[in-house]
């Protein structure tokens, strides 16, 4: 499984395995670390695979100050684990805001970005979306939002063939501090980046399910065409965590963009 270390001055969690370049994975809000196991192995192979807990997850301390305070503490903690080496960031979901916000404010962070079925702003019912989970797990729990959920996250056709998966993620979204899952939301419902993702000068992978109702494909299409040196590409049958679902399929869209020298 790799070793556990701690960075940003003890407040990041994370876990590392592997030897070569450097690859950090920040998970989704919906999700945890646990969310990139099936990829993490085979990555290692070749890469020295950082995953971190985002603040407020797992092992790593909070942070106020919304999400730009969440990207600087990344961005530190990135920098301790890489060392000297800029390394490609993988940010699924909630981290892929995290790993676009990061790297606008830290333009030498990152070799080059993947961000898998995320965006730079949400439209009017995806932000209405994340009020109502705010608002529904503030009065009730996040029990009561836990179906909802798993819908963002996959399938009705893939939870009805992968029940014991579903209760272990239903499991590991209902360990999340429901506070830390209730000010995320509400900041991803502000959220809006696209006037400045003409400064992502790196080049960009962007992938998305096409099944994804979290972050849907509209959302990817505007990302890919908004900055600079991007390519989209469409998991078919995938939902908002394609690692899980379809770990070969995201390998293989992924691993040509690592191992690509040249990319223009």
């Amino acid at each position: 499984m790799g070793c556990t270390s701690l960075f940003a001055a003890g407040r990041v969690r994370a876990t590392i395995e592997g030897d070569g370049p450097p690859l950090v994975l920040l998970h989704s809000l919906l999700s945890d670390s646990g969310s990139f196991e099936l990829i993490r192995a085979p990555l290692a192979k070749h890469h020295r695979v950082i995953i971190p807990d985002l603040p407020g997850f797992g092992g790593s301390e909070l942070v106020s100050g919304g999400l730009a305070a969440v990207a600087d503490r990344m961005a530190q903690a990135v920098r301790e684990a890489a060392g000297k080496e800029r390394p490609v960031i993988l940010g699924n979901g909630y981290g892929g805001f995290i790993a676009l916000q990061m790297t606008i404010r830290h333009p030498d962070i990152a070799d080059r970005l993947v961000l898998a079925d995320s965006g730079a702003a949400f439209s009017e019912p995806g932000r209405a979306a994340f009020r109502a989970m705010a608002s529904v797990s503030a009065q009730k729990g996040l029990e009561a939002v836990a179906d909802t959920a798993m819908r963002r996250l996959f399938s009705p056709e893939f939870q009805d063939n992968s029940r014991e998966l579903m209760q272990e993620r239903r499991a590991a979204f209902l360990r999340t501090d429901a506070n830390v899952f209730r000010a995320a939301c509400e900041a991803l419902a502000e959220l809006d980046l696209r006037t400045k993702l003409k400064s992502v000068a790196i080049p960009v992978l962007v992938l998305v399910g096409e099944k994804d109702e979290a972050t849907p494909p509209p959302m990817s299409e505007e990302l890919a065409t908004s900055l600079p040196k991007a390519r989209l590409m469409v998991l078919s049958g995938c939902a908002h965590v394609p690692q899980l679902q379809a770990p070969r399929q995201f390998l293989d869209a992924l691993i040509p963009f690592l191992t690509q020298t040249e990319i223009h």
